[in-house]
């Protein structure tokens, strides 16, 4: 597996917020991160990333153990992140945001093509700052931004949250063909059901720090998957 996370523990002061969560997904893999508000998924997540340390467990890339790295290490080596709520610099233009994701490439100067392929309303607003954008198109940035430092692994927390439809369709393009091009795994953490199901080979659900069903994606709508989604 590219990534494989064992038995990850993390606290909040007193609260147990991750209890032994286990997970792994590889290339060519998309891996689904289900579960209510509040369950521990960007938590999960933060914790994959090196965002917030791990109190017990252990994270391996690529057969890396990667426990204890800062998140410009994972970066480096091939992890890209694409948070709850966007994060991207809201002063800097389009083009100054994306040049940013490449910080951690290959070291080449040009902004790779693709993703204008992908995303084209950002060729045509690259001069524009990154605040002036909706929220729609600042998610296309992120996930453009995260693209451009060549990751072998994408993590995507809560992609569609705030988004319209019409955009909740590209990100969904976008998010199937990175996966049947096959070079990178897939990370998707999600909140809206049917998007989640319509990408994930695989699925986890969390509830309240701890993995309690996980299954293939045929199985992903099963009546005990959806009783602990349900609000």
């Amino acid at each position: 597996m590219l990534l494989s996370a064992t038995s990850l523990n993390q606290y909040y002061g007193a609260a147990h917020t991750l209890r032994g969560v286990s997970l792994e997904v590889d290339r060519g893999e998309c891996l689904a991160l289900l579960g209510r508000n509040g369950v521990g998924k960007t938590t999960l997540l933060k914790c994959l990333m090196g965002v917030l340390p791990v109190a017990g467990g252990q994270v391996l890339f690529d057969g890396r153990d990667i426990t204890k790295l800062k998140p410009h290490q994972r970066a480096a080596a091939g992890i890209a992140y694409v948070p709850q709520g966007r994060e991207i610099f809201a002063r800097l233009s389009v083009e100054e945001n994306l040049l940013m994701g490449m910080a951690v490439g290959s070291g080449k100067k040009g902004i790779n093509p693709e993703v204008f392929e992908l995303f084209p309303v950002l060729k045509q607003m690259l001069q524009r700052r990154g605040g002036d954008l909706s929220g729609g198109q600042q998610q296309q940035l992120a996930i453009a931004r995260a693209l451009l430092a060549e990751p072998r692994l994408i993590i995507f927390d809560e992609p569609t949250e705030g988004i319209q439809p019409s955009i909740i369709k590209d990100i969904e393009r976008v998010i199937r063909l990175l996966r049947q091009r096959g070079d990178m795994a897939i990370l998707l953490c999600e909140q809206y059901f049917d998007f989640a199901h319509a990408l994930a080979d695989r699925f986890i659900v969390l509830s309240r720090g701890e993995v309690v069903a996980a299954g293939s994606q045929a199985e992903m709508g099963s009546e005990d998957v959806k009783r602990h989604l349900a609000v």
